[in-house]
């Protein structure tokens, strides 16, 4: 019975990290394939927002 859990435990864990790793890895194909010119349209956005922020915390 003991091993029968841990077949299970080792195949939901395989199932779950295979899903999991493949949208990330669909999602990096997606943007490098379709992305074109806005691929770091959010980025970009973000920095302008953050211009002239102060920083805080952290060794000077």
């Amino acid at each position: 019975m003991t091993q029968y859990v841990m077949d299970y435990i080792i195949v939901f864990v395989l199932i779950v990290g295979i899903t999991a790793l493949m949208g990330v890895i669909a999602n990096g194909i997606g943007e490098k394939i379709f992305g074109g010119s806005k691929r770091k349209e959010h980025v970009n956005e973000t920095k302008r927002t953050q211009a002239g922020w102060n920083l805080v915390g952290g060794k000077k």
